[in-house]
């Protein structure tokens, strides 16, 4: 039985992690997630938040946004409008973009403004979230 699993997170932008992991956690639309090898296959749709992932005994965290995971015995595929490792995470650059979204939500918007509006603060929430957790 294989101790890993190769976890590949991809964005429109970018790949932006590709290695062989012990254990990946992630924000499923049913709840929390907890992968390890030879897991059950499935598709699932992930909401913004924090993959943690485990490698080598050492953890790792990724804000992330919507998207889509692929899971199969030796392999994840997640992709997703958003993944940034929380080490690159700018805690003030996200906490000014989740007041600009916060004030635009004031405005009168139209319904799919609302909606765009929405998705920017969802991602700057999550961001700010694994920056302040891995702050701790």
């Amino acid at each position: 039985m294989a101790e890993t699993l190769r976890l590949e997170i991809v964005t429109p932008q970018a790949t932006v992690f590709a290695e062989d992991v012990h254990m990946v956690t992630l924000p499923a639309i049913e709840g929390e997630m907890g992968v390890y090898p030879q897991h059950v296959r499935m598709i699932t749709q992930i909401i913004p938040g924090e993959i943690m992932v485990t490698v080598d005994g050492a953890n790792r965290s990724f804000a992330v946004g919507e998207g889509l995971v692929e899971i199969t015995a030796d392999r994840i595929s997640i992709i997703t409008d958003m993944a940034i490792a929380a080490e690159q995470i700018d805690e003030a650059l996200v906490e000014a973009a989740r007041e600009r979204a916060a004030a635009r939500l004031r405005d009168k918007l139209s319904d799919e403004e609302v909606a765009s509006v929405n998705a920017s603060l969802t991602r700057s929430l999550a961001q700010l979230q694994v920056k302040r957790r891995r702050r701790m």
